[in-house]
Order: C-alpha cells, then structure tokens, then sequence
C-alpha cells in the first residue's frame, strides 16, 4: 500500500502534488489545511483522512483522527513534539497504541520510531516563501515495514 502524506498547506495544492501522488491508495493531511477545496483536490487523486491545524478554524475536520490502512493505526495530529510529549498526548498514545503518528505544524520533516511508533511530518507543502524546502511524503507499506519516502516540491 502506498499512503501519500502532505501537511499545512495553507490554502495551496502544489500543481506537483497531483503527480507525485499518483497511484497512492489514501491522503493522509495533517493539518494546517487552509480552504476546503485543498481536501476536494486531494479527493480527486484517492480518499483523504485530515485534521485541523491551529490556522483552520472554520473547518468541520476533528483533531485528531484514528485511521486503519493495510493493517496499521495511524494518528493524525497536527501539533505534536514527539521529543516532548505532553501528559495529555502521552495518554492518547497509550489508549490508541498507534503504528504511525501524521503531524505537521512545524515546517519540517521528521521521521524517527520512538518506542514502537513512527513519528512523521512530511514538512512544509503550502506557498513557496522565504526559501523554506518544502515536500510531501509517500509511506510505502508492505507486511514487513513501513519505508518512507520525502518528495520535495520544487520552487
């Protein structure tokens, strides 16, 4: 299974994102989203899980979201430190025991298992400014492991 990751894309659908998605079976969007339409786009290439960023206020989306692919959990969150974990978000991942963390917010890419769980943020996908590298990912699932894969967006 291939899962395409995209995270803050503030009101922006890379024209690249179509491409590099392609052929992905689930979006997974971890927040920081901007205007529906961005879901309805990424809705046309496969099924879209997101959540809210802290810049979504007007949307109908959840904090989190639980979602099972290929038989894995998956946590969508958009403000996680996973080197710093809050008491409450510590108790979260006891309850929900997730394979794979999605979360965003920070502009940067992030992959590290801590324990048995994957941290993940693709980076930044929104507006090419301020020279800021920006990027979507693919998690290549398989019955073995998960391999990611950082694709960068031109600018």
């Amino acid at each position: 299974m291939k899962i395409g990751v995209i995270s803050d894309t503030h009101n922006y659908l890379d024209p690249m994102v179509a491409e590099l998605f392609a052929g992905v079976d689930h979006i997974l969007h971890g927040g920081d989203i901007g205007m529906p339409a961005v879901i309805l786009e990424l809705g046309m290439i496969a099924p879209v899980t997101a959540v809210l960023g802290n810049t979504d206020a007007e949307l109908h989306f959840k904090q989190t979201e639980i979602v099972q692919l290929d038989g894995r959990k998956f946590l969508l969150h958009h403000i996680v430190n996973p080197l710093a974990q809050t008491d409450r978000f510590k108790v979260l991942l006891a309850r929900e025991q997730p394979d794979v963390v999605i979360f965003g917010h920070t502009h940067r890419q992030f992959c590290r298992t801590l324990g048995e769980t994957l941290f993940f943020n693709p980076g930044y996908a929104g507006q090419p400014k301020f020279a800021q590298p920006r990027s979507v990912a693919i998690l290549h699932c398989d019955a073995d492991e998960i391999r990611p894969e950082f694709l960068p967006l031109a600018d």
